[in-house]
């Protein structure tokens, strides 16, 4: 559930905001360029971030004015006005000072604040931010290897003209986060977050902003994050970090715009030393699940044979491919691991027949995959996976040929029913995991090779055939109104009982 939300007193209008977490040192979290901060929470990386920052703090999250659940504006307000938005917000939340984490868009006005308001500023935190010309990245003061180049340059005007001419269609926000949903998916939350107008206007005035004068005048301890492969240029980064007196820069791995998307538990553990001076690993969370690893077969040689430029367009698609597939069936897309996918299932079936369909249709792109799957424990820290399940599961995709989908014996023995069928690949050690371990290959039900599932061809009748009138009726006011079945149950007399009794 997310924490409620309360609203700042700034002018006439209101700013939305939610304060979480009971640490001693406070964080202002400034946004990037849209934002709803309560439906934020329905993302699971969203909040895993969000609570662990909380953590060790007391974080408030905020909508700018004209977007979210804050008060709608006539105009974009200026740089000035957004640093009173935070004061605002920081003066409602009862906070006298704060470390001020400015993301993409609301870095320069975090750099504004910490430099006009330094007696409320403990410390500076930037992600996927820059000083100045955020979506027309050449001033003339960047040295040359500051520079965008033309691939950044490229994806940055895909960017702008959708913001221009689709917002509401989850384009734009497809070119910031690749790799997180779908345009349907990311279209509502463009639509939440902004008008197309807001949008607009939003964007023109990004690119106005330059606060490069004052980046000698920050005077407070101050971390840069930045993903190598984020659309807003990293050489941005760099340069604020040579400017910014005893700065510290962190470049870390990742394409998406969003610090929950990008090594987020290297980032945070980042923000808990700077503020605390200590930092503590995240909690592994266990968990039973399907874990598939796929890889492009010949990966190597089909890169050097396109050329960087067309083989990153080739992953792209590769990605988007994968990570819809994944989605649809129910899984959850992990991470790229550079020529292949990483994801988990709630069930082995489900995983098999999603991969049967993302390995056929990135053959009809001319692409080659071979897969490997395993069920087993997986140790869940933050977004990613580890542990023994993780490590079978790639050991059994490095087995697997071209085209193939391997699995465990224990998927095998898990999908009994299913009708799927599997042809023996024998007993293989697993390097760096004991015993030997039977490996099966996914094969078509008619393959002479396959073996045969019994149980897929018994005839089962419906549960209803042995269903009264009265449990039928139950089933459907169960259906449609679960919480008259939980007071009848309560008003019954044997259920009061047996829980007194148990």
């Amino acid at each position: 559930m997310a924490p409620k939300t309360h609203y700042a007193e700034y002018g006439d209008a209101g700013i939305a905001y939610q304060v979480v977490g009971e640490g001693d040192t406070a964080i202002v979290l400034v946004p990037s360029f849209v934002s709803h901060i309560e439906f934020f929470w329905g993302h699971p990386a969203v909040k895993s971030f969000f609570d662990r920052v909380a953590s060790f703090s007391r974080l408030v999250v905020f909508d700018k004015l004209g977007t979210g659940l804050s008060d709608p504006v006539r105009d974009v307000p200026t740089l000035e006005q957004r640093a009173d938005e935070v004061e605002a917000v920081m003066d409602a939340a009862g906070m006298e000072r704060a470390t001020i984490f400015g993301l993409s868009e609301g870095g320069p006005t975090a750099i504004f604040f910490s430099v006009t308001r330094r007696e409320r500023t403990n410390a500076l935190v930037l992600f996927g931010s820059y000083a100045t010309g955020a979506y027309d990245p050449q001033p003339d003061w960047l040295a040359d290897d500051e520079r965008a180049d033309e691939a950044q340059l490229a994806r940055i005007r895909r960017f702008t003209e959708m913001v221009l001419t689709s917002w509401g269609e989850g384009r734009a926000l497809k070119e910031l986060v690749p790799n997180q949903g779908d345009e349907s998916q990311l279209g509502l939350v463009e639509r939440l977050a902004a008008s197309p107008s807001m949008a607009r206007a939003t964007l023109l005035s990004g690119r106005e902003l330059d606060v490069s004068d004052l980046l000698q005048s920050v005077s407070v301890p101050t971390l840069i994050v930045h993903a190598r492969g984020d659309l807003v240029p990293i050489q941005g980064a760099r340069a604020m970090a040579r400017r910014i007196p005893n700065a510290r820069l962190l470049e870390v791995d990742g394409v998406d715009h969003a610090p929950w998307f990008s090594s987020p538990d290297e980032i945070v553990g980042e923000i808990e030393e700077l503020l605390t001076g200590t930092r503590h690993a995240p909690e592994p969370t266990r968990v039973l699940a399907t874990v598939l690893f796929t890889d492009i077969c010949g990966s190597t040689e089909r890169a050097a044979e396109l050329g960087d430029a067309r083989w990153r367009e080739v992953l792209s698609r590769h990605d988007e491919i994968s990570r819809r597939h994944v989605t649809a069936a129910g899984g959850t897309p992990v991470k790229s691991t550079g020529d292949g996918h990483l994801a988990t299932f709630a069930g082995p079936a489900g995983a098999i027949r999603c991969t049967e369909a993302m390995r056929d249709e990135l053959a009809r792109d001319g692409l080659h995959i071979r897969a490997g799957l395993h069920t087993g424990e997986v140790e869940q820290i933050g977004d990613d996976i580890g542990g023994l399940g993780v490590h079978i599961a790639a050991r059994v995709c490095a087995l697997a040929e071209p085209g193939e989908i391997l699995v465990s014996r224990t998927i095998g023995d898990l999908v009994v029913g299913s009708g799927l069928a599997f042809k023996s690949r024998g007993a293989h050690e697993l390097k760096g995991v004991p015993g030997q371990w039977e490996l099966l290959a996914v094969a078509q039900p008619q393959s002479r090779e396959a073996v045969a599932d019994p149980v897929s061809e018994l005839e089962v009748e419906s549960a209803r055939s042995a269903q009264r009138s009265t449990d039928r009726v139950v089933a459907a006011v169960a259906r449609r109104a679960p919480g008259a079945i939980r007071a009848a149950m309560r008003a019954d007399p044997r259920y009061r009982r047996s829980v007194k009794g148990g």
